[in-house]
């Protein structure tokens, strides 16, 4: 426990550089901050949840591996975007509505797939890897693409001092990865201190990989985007939340699966509970994404309140406590429907609206 607040400051300090890099040097470059979050920002981020996963899955902890990824991908969705909406509502861009989003949807549907024998084979992490190379591929030509058409830099980012010491491309690429390398380090020192703990509270695997693994690792994605959140720079917190969940499931999930030494099992609690969790929170992006274009501080809260009930029903469980089937009935029955009904309605406004 010793390490955590040197993990938190850490933290801290590396979401700073890597936004105030990350930044700087998509105009440099001519890229558009969207994608600079997609890419460099969103895997920088995640390198604390490739590094644990990989590790995991090398030394046969299959269940912190996958329950890492999953929970990460929930916590990204519903936590960070719930909280960095809350800040400031948060404008989406269109190409995340055209593009991003619904690649997340249709990965994450993919992963379910390819789950739902029982294990993620070598094959399977290799199929995932080709993906991620050509999806990288694709929003960088597209990005470079338009800028050469001469359409203009949709920039929420301040102009460049020319004589400021950051204003060349090196010492921007030397804060971005000074910033990773701290992120990195905060990030492990907080699951090391955190996971110490939850093993000597006698929680399973999956269910530390789907919390404090998740979170922990999750803690770049958070600092980076809330910072984002409170500098304006809205393209960079949303896309590195999508970046980040479309980079958990091609990088980390592909490249654990491609050098573990066996199959990655997955158990059946996480394919019957947290995998359609994981689906049905991308799918909810969805209206709530398009209506407007903008994430509100109400849908911020909504997101909130969901991850607070997903966990506790994860702690409830764990513990075997008696009013987990009561709170399951409140969920399942009148929370979730209720929501399903509110994001129904909202699509079907603003399709309404559209066609007026």
């Amino acid at each position: 426990m010793l390490w955590f607040i040197p993990g938190l400051i850490a933290l801290i300090v590396g979401a700073e550089l890597l936004v105030r890099g990350a930044s700087k040097l998509a105009l440099s470059f001519g890229i558009s901050p969207l994608v600079v979050g997609l890419t460099v920002v969103a895997f920088g981020t995640s390198a604390p949840e490739l590094a644990v996963s990989v590790q995991s899955a090398w030394s046969g902890q299959v269940d912190i591996a996958l329950g890492n990824v999953v929970g990460s991908n929930i916590f990204n969705v519903l936590f960070i975007l719930g909280l960095s909406a809350l800040i400031a509502p948060l404008l989406v861009h269109r190409q995340l509505i055209q593009q991003e989003v619904p690649m997340m949807v249709a990965l994450s549907l993919l992963l379910w797939l390819l789950a739902s024998d029982g294990g993620i084979s070598r094959g399977d992490g290799l199929l995932l890897v080709s993906l991620l190379l050509a999806y990288t591929f694709l929003v960088i030509r597209q990005s470079r693409r338009e800028s050469r058409a001469g359409a203009p830099l949709v920039s929420e980012l301040p102009p460049v001092d020319s004589h400021a010491w950051d204003a060349h491309w090196l010492a921007q690429l030397l804060l971005v990865a000074a910033g990773i390398v701290l992120l990195v380090l905060g990030a492990n020192w907080l699951v090391e201190a955190a996971v110490t703990l939850a093993r000597r509270l006698g929680m399973s695997e999956v269910v530390v990989g789907l919390t404090i693994v998740a979170i922990g690792t999750s803690l770049p994605e958070v600092a980076t985007s809330i910072t984002a959140a409170v500098r304006g720079q809205r393209d960079i917190a949303v896309g590195n939340v999508v970046g980040s969940n479309i980079f958990n499931i091609l990088a980390v999930l592909g490249i654990s699966a491609s050098i573990a030494p066996g199959d990655l099992l997955v158990p059946a609690s996480l394919m019957a509970f947290d995998l359609p969790v994981m689906v049905v929170v991308a799918v909810a992006c969805l209206p709530i994404f398009f209506t407007g274009h903008l994430i509100a501080r109400w849908e911020g809260a909504l997101f909130l309140v969901y991850y607070a009930a997903y966990t506790t029903y994860l702690v409830l469980n764990a513990a075997g406590h008696a009013a987990q089937s009561g709170f399951s009935l409140v969920i399942g029955s009148f929370a979730l429907p209720l929501t399903a009904v509110t994001l129904i309605l909202l699509a079907w406004r603003h399709w309404h609206k559209v066609r007026s």
